[in-house]
């Protein structure tokens, strides 16, 4: 016979509920479904009450946001020595694979109300093109297109089966939007 959930906060036979687990477990979810799990779904997988999810997090946008910024957190961290343009492809292929084995990561983080997890890939990002000094107006549309270059891809890879083409196509617009940072 199953013991019914105890609501509210986690009991001490709960104790291995946590933060981290939940996260854990969201994007687990998330992966396998194709979208953000519901809270109730989550507590479910979690074989808790969903109650207890809250009493490691406010709200569901403060979960959203945590498991958005976990995710964004794996995303290639460009070290110090490095080409600007060969840390930037890194930057950009883990962003693009990440949105590949999150089906309804995209979306998400389109319509995230909070800029949380943007400011994951804007940081890294502004790390890499550091060195070509470019007035901080320039440096925002550089990050503009190329976010709005990727999501584009991301989207063809759900709609093209033949990788190559895409992979061919993205490797070339990604050399014309380098040449078009770099001073003349």
């Amino acid at each position: 016979m199953k013991t019914a959930k105890k609501r509210g906060r986690p009991n001490n036979k709960d104790a291995q509920l946590n933060q981290e687990l939940i996260i854990y477990m969201a994007k687990t979810l998330m992966r396998e479904q194709g979208e953000m799990p519901s809270i109730r779904g989550l507590a479910r997988a979690l074989d808790v009450d969903a109650m207890a999810i809250y009493h490691y997090f406010e709200n569901k946008n403060s979960l959203l946001e945590a498991i958005l910024v976990s995710l964004m957190d794996s995303l290639y961290f460009p070290p110090k020595q490095q080409p600007w343009q060969d840390a930037l492809l890194l930057l950009s292929e883990s962003y693009l694979t990440l949105l590949n084995h999150y089906a309804g990561l995209l979306t998400t983080l389109i319509s995230m109300p909070s800029d949380g997890p943007k400011t994951v890939f804007t940081e890294r990002f502004n790390k890499i093109i550091d060195p070509l000094n470019l007035p901080p107006q320039k440096q925002k549309e550089a990050l503009f297109l190329l976010i709005n270059f990727l999501h584009g891809q991301a989207l063809l890879v759900t709609v093209r089966a033949d990788s190559e083409t895409v992979q061919r196509a993205f490797k070339s617009t990604f050399v014309l939007y380098c040449s078009l940072l770099t001073p003349s």
